[in-house]
């Protein structure tokens, strides 16, 4: 008989991996401690190695289903320059994370998964048989900058592409259509640039600088307050998997700047990561150890480029004097965003 396993945590790479398991008939319980559908502070856009894993698993199809967006376009934006619109180097897929939960959580319990709605629990997670998926780790009290996000849905935003990146000097915004036709207004700024608490002045740091593209782009827009999210204190220096006592997956482990768009991407991508040697413990395979090691070798692995690469375009794109200058390169040399993204995924 396969020994259970226990995830803490069902966001995407809890949700995924949960998934993963039962396909493999192996008994999970996961603790969540929210409820579905909700809000979530994320960019909405998958872009990169995880749609392949969704395909995997046989959720491509529900996702689709509940109305899931194609990205192929995407343009640059600074508060007073713009890049032509240009093609994705491959399409990313944009739903909300109300859908995506929601779609995932309910082909977990269709596979005869356990899923615990409001549990907050705080296990012993190095103990065997426990899996931490329950998101970021909070920044330190060390140097360097403290983060935050906000996300907001909304109407009425005419966008020239599918995806819009607008930085600033306090930080970047994002958007991307998502069902329904709303658009996924998401950014992340630095703590210092916040004069009152995220849900104050959240609105018009979204919105951007005065006179900025950004907050032309959505002067006239209608937004869904239902949807407003905030989350403070992200750290964003890379983390190694091997260095967490756990067994980890998802922003557990680490977190990529969000101005790549592989957030999503990283989460699945470490829940398949995690399935076959979870399978195997859980089979009597193999020990505890070996596989918390193998996972998290396998994590470092795939992650530890991209995480480098991302680490240096956040600290180039939020130099403020470089802004314009590098928006306006995008323009006529198209390679350099294009090297940008390949090394980031």
């Amino acid at each position: 008989m396969n020994k259970p396993l226990t995830i803490v945590g069902g966001g995407l790479a809890g949700l995924a991996l949960g998934i993963g398991l039962r396909r493999q008939e192996v008994p999970v319980t996961i603790y969540e401690a929210a409820h579905y559908p909700r809000h979530r502070v994320c960019g909405e856009f998958v872009s990169g190695r995880g749609q392949q894993f969704l395909e995997r698993l046989g959720v491509s199809s529900l996702l689709a289903a509940a109305g899931a967006v194609p990205a192929r376009t995407v343009a640059f934006y600074s508060p007073r320059r713009s890049s032509p619109v240009g093609s994705l180097p491959s399409p990313a897929l944009c739903l909300s994370r109300w859908q995506m939960d929601a779609q995932l959580a309910a082909r977990f319990r269709e596979l005869g998964g356990d899923l615990q709605e409001d549990r907050r629990v705080d296990p012993a997670t190095t103990s065997e048989g426990w899996v931490r998926a329950n998101g970021r780790r909070p920044a330190g009290e060390g140097p360097g900058p403290r983060w935050f996000g906000l996300k907001i849905h909304a109407r009425n935003v005419p966008l020239v592409a599918d995806l819009e990146m607008h930085v600033s000097p306090r930080g970047y915004v994002g958007l991307c259509r998502v069902e329904q036709g709303e658009v996924n207004v998401c950014g992340l700024f630095r703590r210092d640039s916040l004069d009152a608490s995220p849900t104050t002045a959240g609105r018009q740091l979204l919105m951007g600088p005065p006179d900025s593209i950004l907050r032309q782009r959505l002067a006239g827009a209608e937004f869904d307050e239902s949807s407003f999210c905030a989350v403070a204190g992200l750290a964003l220096a890379p983390v190694p998997a091997a260095s967490r006592a756990e067994v980890c997956v998802g922003d557990a482990i680490t977190m990529i700047p969000p101005v790549t768009g592989n957030g999503m991407s990283m989460a699945f991508e470490s829940a398949e990561q995690a399935v076959d040697p979870l399978v195997a413990w859980s089979q009597g395979r193999q020990t505890w150890a070996a596989t918390r090691r193998e996972i998290a070798q396998g994590c470092d692995g795939q992650f530890a480029r991209r995480l480098f690469w991302a680490r240096q375009l956040q600290r180039v794109i939020l130099h403020a004097p470089l802004q314009d200058a590098l928006v306006g390169m995008v323009g006529w040399q198209s390679w350099l965003w294009r090297l940008a993204f390949a090394g980031t995924r």
